[in-house]
């Protein structure tokens, strides 16, 4: 499955609001000092349309960033088998995506592993499989039979 890994450290870029408005702040109160003139109220006032300048931008960088992949769960989300109990064991039947050759298929402790092509890839636990093997391996038209005993 493609997965999306954005560009930047969405905590971080959240934490950087917080920040201007802080510096924002301590600017205000060192401007603000006892003895100041209306200068400096001119300067808190440049400052905060700065500050809401910069916070809108940042904010629209954020809301911009899409992402480069879109997830392929919908392809797999749906995805069934059937696993059918028989005479001391077990036929699984499921569609897998792929050449037979790009096929691979195993049994480690009760779970089932399955990888197709296109980033295919399962687990199927199977409950009383602890001694079983794959005995026999079918793959035709993308229907995939095992039989497990």
């Amino acid at each position: 499955m493609a997965t999306y890994k954005p560009a930047y450290n969405e905590k971080a870029v959240g934490q950087i609001v917080p920040v201007v408005i802080i510096v924002f702040l301590g600017m205000l109160y060192l401007m603000s000092a006892p003895g100041g003139s209306s200068v400096s109220f001119i300067l808190i006032g440049v400052a905060a349309v700065a500050m809401i300048f910069w916070v809108r931008v940042i904010r629209k960088t954020i809301a911009s960033q899409a992402p480069k992949f879109a997830r392929r769960e919908q392809e797999t989300k749906n995805w069934m088998y059937d696993l059918i109990q028989d005479n001391g064991g077990f036929v699984f039947v499921a569609e897998v995506p792929g050449p037979e050759d790009k096929i691979v298929v195993r049994l480690v402790d009760s779970i089932l592993y399955l990888r197709g092509s296109g980033g295919f890839s399962k687990e199927v636990p199977i409950t009383g499989a602890e001694r079983m093997q794959i005995t026999d391996f079918k793959y035709r038209n993308g229907v995939l039979t095992l039989r497990i005993s």
